[in-house]
């Protein structure tokens, strides 16, 4: 006889760990389904982001930050260090652990929560008796039940039509993670977060980096202001970017890759390299999930369709995370799993898509909370704007790095902070502040009556929006 559970999760990256966790706090008998595999061919639950995104690429850029600064900030500090060498054998394999940490902390987690973890592919077999009937395709094939299913299988990699991966020239995120060597070219299409974080990983232990963008402008969703001071700190470390290109045809060679492009000029060029990386987005993981078995709707990209409160056209079944509408990010998975949770016990889950941050972990690390200065132009809103630069902030002075600044946007009226942006420093860590804040529904004066430590880099949030009223004190 199948095991039955109160609710079963299909996927246990972000949105599907949390789901599980959550619900199993809140009384319920929770099975979750996931078939990653480690290379000892052992689970890895955390999804693309514990495995080969969000985690993995924040350990490569900090290991290459790290290099970076011995070669060419040290100095400044007084510390010589002779010749300093990479070794990115030793850098990947310290990424491969930071990465068990994590899959070993959730599978800890599960058996904290009581969460039975079954390692396959999960999918639908039918529905019956007010539950529907999962098989897990793994080392032995079982099928369980589920009165409620919470599918949050991620997202993949797009490819280039015609131009498919192969891990070893053509690199998706995947193999951008797994390069033995640093090459000595290398190109990317797409100038979004993986395109700019890996593109920054490699260039800073010495490859030539080209990225090609088909947008005439940078970062089209960032503030523009932002945007603008981001591209030129890019162009001074030397990561070529190359806007408005039209990409044409791909070749594999035994000595790497060749690029055919247009570039903005109208001008043909062949680029040579040793290796590509193509980021130009993700679609929806719902392949092999048998959604056609029990007439789960699909969209046209393969998302799952879903309402605002995440439930599907079938009774008892919820989807969260990249397989649904919205951005495609971590953060967002898991509060849409918390909140899924949470509603099927009876309660009232809540995500505002307005106030959920986004952040490029480069450096300058550029991140953002509501609407841009372009926006609001667009929809005809009266706003106000204030900016500070962290070249005047004695924090980020002591650092050595007052690239950017923090650019608050409020109200015209109200004074209601419609969205904050910030390149510089930590820029990750202080976007938290401004989100509390537009949850909360403050306006920029608030923010700017509110004590912050001193010397410490949050200082620019608060001068930036006593600029929203032309009062900043230190600039």
């Amino acid at each position: 006889m199948s095991q039955a559970f109160d609710v079963v999760v299909i996927g246990a990256g972000p949105g599907g760990y949390i789901a599980a966790i959550r619900a199993a706090q809140l009384g319920f008998k929770v099975a979750c389904i996931d078939e990653w595999k480690n290379a000892a061919g052992g689970p890895a639950p955390g999804g693309t982001c514990t495995n080969v995104g969000c985690i993995p690429s924040k350990a490569l850029l900090q290991s290459s930050e790290h290099f970076e600064h011995a070669n060419h900030h040290f100095a400044d500090h007084g510390i010589s260090t002779g010749k300093v060498t990479m070794d990115v054998a030793k850098m990947v394999g310290r990424k491969d652990t930071v990465v068990k940490q994590n899959n070993d902390g959730i599978l800890y987690l599960f058996k904290k929560n009581k969460v039975t973890f079954f390692h396959g592919r999960g999918s639908f077999v039918a529905a019956a008796d007010g539950a529907y009937q999962i098989k897990v395709a793994g080392a032995a094939e079982e099928v369980i039940t589920g009165k409620q299913v919470v599918v949050a299988t991620g997202s993949n990699a797009r490819a280039l039509p015609g131009v498919p991966f192969d891990e070893e020239l053509i690199l998706s995120n995947d193999g951008a993670l797994r390069i033995g060597a640093v090459p000595k070219k290398l190109a990317l299409i797409g100038s979004g977060v993986i395109g700019l974080e890996m593109g920054s990983v490699w260039r800073r232990l010495g490859a030539e980096v080209t990225i090609l963008e088909g947008l005439p402008t940078f970062l089209g969703a960032v503030d523009e202001q932002i945007a603008k001071e981001a591209k030129k700190a890019f162009d001074k470390q030397g990561l070529k970017i190359e806007l408005g290109v039209k990409v044409g045809e791909i070749k594999t060679g035994k000595k790497g890759v060749n690029v055919a492009y247009t570039n903005a000029k109208g001008e043909a060029v062949s680029l040579d390299a040793d290796k590509l990386i193509v980021s130009i987005g993700r679609v929806p993981n719902t392949i092999g999930l048998n959604a056609e078995g029990v007439g789960l709707q699909l969209d046209e990209r393969g998302a799952i369709v879903v309402d605002g409160d995440c439930k599907t056209n079938l009774p008892g079944v919820w989807a969260v995370g990249d397989v649904v509408r919205g951005p495609m990010l971590a953060h967002k998975a898991e509060e849409e799993g918390v909140a899924v949770a949470e509603r099927i016990a009876g309660q009232h889950g809540h995500v505002n898509f307005n106030t959920i941050p986004w952040v490029i972990y480069t450096s300058p690390e550029i991140a953002w909370v509501g609407r841009t200065e372009q926006q609001l132009k667009a929809d005809g809103v009266a706003y106000k704007a204030g900016t500070f630069p962290f070249l005047a902030n004695g924090r980020a002075r002591a650092l050595g790095d007052t690239t950017g600044m923090v650019k608050f946007l409020a109200d015209a009226k109200t004074d209601e902070i419609l969205g904050v942006h910030i390149v510089g420093p930590m820029a990750s860590e202080l976007i938290s502040e401004a989100v509390v804040a537009m949850e909360f529904k403050a306006s920029a004066e608030d923010i700017a009556r509110i004590c912050h430590a001193h010397p410490s880099l949050s200082e620019a949030t608060k001068e930036a929006a006593l600029a929203v009223d032309k009062r900043t004190l230190n600039f």
